[in-house]
């Protein structure tokens, strides 16, 4: 099965600034490009880091009512009000994938990270693009034809060499069902988790029926 590489979903005009880019410069440039970050690269154009939106909030939260009761800043958020550079505003070290990551791999490394976005560096660590979470969702906007091709030829076909039209898919805005028999029962769960595997699915209900209980189970 073919999934959906990061490359072909990244932006590749990544908005950049240099690390000794000012406050302001970054703020002019979020504001010129509409975008939510920047990125922070060096003279050879590798990622230092990240300055989102969110890390340029401090400085206003420094400027406040002193008057008013407020919790104490945390340490972080004490530098970032204080700093003045792209290299001191920034979230580092730049949390970074290749443009020949799956989908997959992408959201898990966000997820790990707790970050909205990955930098996408080449093999000389160049940087080459961007990628959000918003980018990794367009998969589950595949169409629906798309999806059930991809079950009944790559899934059933190709890699579980079912016979044909033992099983039927049906596919409706990304949740498949699956009705028709296996040989094995072992079978059943291994046909749904494969087809879980593919791009855009939302969800996978089956009504498989089979012939030999074999009493195994995969682990």
């Amino acid at each position: 099965m073919r999934h959906r590489e990061v490359g072909e979903l990244m932006t590749r005009e990544v908005v950049s600034v240099p690390g000794n880019a000012t406050f302001k410069d970054v703020v002019r440039t979020l504001t010129e490009h509409q975008v939510s970050a920047v990125a922070v690269v060096d003279s050879a154009g590798h990622p230092l880091g990240v300055v989102s939106e969110g890390d340029l909030l401090p400085k206003s939260a420094d400027q406040g009512d002193f008057l008013r009761s407020l919790p104490a800043p945390e340490a972080l958020e004490r530098e970032k009000a204080e700093g003045t550079r792209a290299e001191e505003l920034m979230s580092a070290p730049a949390v970074c994938a290749g443009p020949d990551w799956t989908v997959a791999e992408a959201a898990r490394l966000m997820e790990a990270q707790g970050v909205k976005r990955l930098l996408v560096v080449d093999a000389a660590d160049k940087l080459v693009g961007i990628v959000s979470r918003r980018d990794l969702l367009k998969i589950f906007l595949r169409d629906d034809d798309t999806i059930r091709h991809e079950i009944t030829g790559d899934v059933l076909d190709r890699t579980l060499h079912q016979e044909p039209g033992a099983i039927t898919v049906d596919v409706t805005d990304g949740r498949v069902e699956l009705h028709g028999s296996v040989q094995f029962k072992s079978l059943i769960p291994v046909v749904e988790r494969l087809c879980r595997t593919v791009d855009g699915v939302v969800e996978v209900t089956q009504h498989l029926a089979y012939a030999v209980d074999d009493g195994m189970s995969p682990h």
